[in-house]
C-alpha cells in the first residue's frame, strides 16, 4: 500500500510584494458591491413607487374605500405567489402612501440617489408634508443610516429646529433652496432643544463639569449638533485691549463655511449674554476667518431662557441663536407636548410681530 504523502497547509498569507495589490483589489471589489446594491436599492425605490402611482391611480378612479381595500388585498396575494414576499399585501400598501406621499416623481428621483427604500418607509407615514421634506433632504445632505433617521425622528428633530417655528411659506422656501441648490441655512442647522443626556450629568455641577463632560462625550455631542461640525478649540483666548477672554467651545461648520462659537451657560439667558458674545464673533471675524468664508455665527447654550428677552433683542441680527440644553429626556409625550407648544407659541408671536409691522405700514400711508 502507498505510503501516504502527509498533508501541506496553504498558507492564506499573501506573497510577499503582494500585499499592497491585494488591498486595492479589494477595495475594488468592495466599492463595486456597494454601487451594485445601491443601484438595486434605487432602482426597487423607482419601481415600488410607480406601482404605488398606478394602484394608487385605479383606486382614486373608483372612490370607494372597500373596493381600494380589496384590490389591494387581491393584487397582493396574486404578486406574492409570483414574486415572493417583496410584493405582499402589506408592501403594496406601503407603495400606495409612498405614492401618496410623494407625488412628484423628479423629486423621487433625486432623492432615491441616496435614500432606500427603509428610509423612506421611516418617512412616509409622517402625518406633515413639511416635516416629511424635511427629514428627506436632511437625510440626503447629510448621508444619515436609516437608523439614524428613526433616531432623529424620535428625538423630534424637526421641531426643535429653528425653521419649524417659521410660518409654512417660508419652509417651503428654504426646503426648496435646499432641494434646488443644497443651500443649507443656520435655521436648519442650529435646534432649540439640544439634548445632552449622554453627559451623564445629575444634580448640582458647574460649568466647567459641563465642559469637561462635552469634551469627553465629542462624538456623541457632535452628533447632536449635527453633520457637518469639526471641533476646533476649547477656552479659545480672545484678547481685546489687553484683557483676556476665554470662549468654552470653537467649531467649524463645513456646510455653512463658518466658523461657530459656543459659549456655555448654567443659568437662564441674561441680555448680557449678548455682548459678550458679539465681541466674541468681531474679534473671531477680524482675526480667525480666513477669505470665502462667511460669517462666524455664535450659539448660547443655556439651561433656560425667556423667549420675550431673547425676541426683544433681535439676535438673529448679530449672528446669535440661544438655545436650551436638556440633560435629561423627557418621556415621548412630554417631549411631544412640550415642543409642539414651543413651535405655536413661536409661530403666534411672528404672526403678532407680522401684523404690527402691517398695521406700522397702513398708518405710515394715510
Amino acid at each position: 500500500m502507498p505510503k501516504k504523502l502527509p498533508l501541506t497547509k496553504v498558507s492564506a498569507k499573501p506573497a510577499r510584494g503582494v500585499t499592497p495589490l491585494l488591498a486595492e483589489v479589494r477595495g475594488l471589489i468592495l466599492a463595486a458591491r456597494e454601487q451594485v446594491a445601491r443601484a438595486v436599492d434605487s432602482g426597487l425605490v423607482a419601481l415600488y413607487w410607480h406601482i404605488g402611482r398606478r394602484i394608487r391611480q385605479d383606486i382614486l378612479k373608483e372612490k370607494r374605500a372597500e373596493y381600494g381595500a380589496k384590490i389591494v388585498a387581491a393584487l397582493g396575494r396574486q404578486l406574492e405567489m409570483e414574486f415572493g414576499r417583496g410584493f405582499s399585501t402589506k408592501t403594496l400598501r406601503h407603495m400606495v402612501r409612498f405614492a401618496e406621499a410623494f407625488p412628484d416623481e423628479r423629486i423621487v428621483s433625486a432623492l432615491r440617489r441616496q435614500l432606500g427604500w427603509t428610509h423612506f418607509k421611516s418617512i412616509i407615514y409622517l402625518d406633515d408634508e413639511l416635516k416629511r421634506d424635511f427629514y428627506a433632504e436632511m437625510c440626503r445632505i447629510e448621508k444619515w443610516s436609516t437608523r439614524t433617521l428613526e433616531k432623529k425622528i424620535g428625538g423630534m428633530l424637526y421641531e426643535r429646529t429653528a425653521l419649524s417655528k417659521k410660518p409654512d411659506k417660508l419652509i417651503r422656501q428654504e426646503l426648496a433652496a435646499l432641494r434646488e441648490e443644497d443651500k443649507l441655512t443656520p435655521d436648519l442647522v442650529f435646534r432649540d432643544p439640544y439634548v445632552l443626556d449622554f453627559l451623564g450629568l445629575r444634580d448640582t455641577y458647574a460649568e466647567r463639569d459641563l465642559e469637561a463632560a462635552i469634551l469627553r462625550e465629542m462624538e456623541a455631542f457632535i452628533l447632536e449638533l449635527g453633520v457637518g461640525f469639526a471641533f476646533l478649540e476649547r477656552q479659545k483666548r480672545i484678547m481685546v485691549d489687553g484683557d483676556d477672554h476665554y470662549l468654552d467651545l470653537l467649531f467649524y461648520h463645513r456646510h455653512l463655511r463658518r466658523l461657530v462659537a459656543i459659549d456655555l451657560k448654567l443659568r437662564e439667558f441674561k441680555p448680557a449674554d449678548k455682548g459678550q458674545m458679539e465681541l466674541y464673533l468681531r474679534w473671531l471675524d477680524r482675526h480667525e476667518r480666513k477669505p470665502g468664508e462667511e460669517a462666524p455665527v455664535g450659539l448660547i447654550l443655556c439651561a433656560g431662557q425667556r423667549h420675550e428677552t431673547v425676541e426683544l433683542l433681535d439676535l438673529e441680527k448679530s449672528g446669535i441663536r440661544v438655545s436650551s440644553y436638556w440633560t435629561d429626556v423627557l418621556p415621548k409625550e412630554q417631549l411631544q407636548k412640550k415642543l409642539h407648544e414651543a413651535v405655536r407659541l413661536a409661530r403666534a408671536r411672528l404672526a403678532e410681530k407680522s401684523q404690527a409691522k402691517t398695521s406700522t405700514k397702513r398708518k405710515k400711508l394715510r
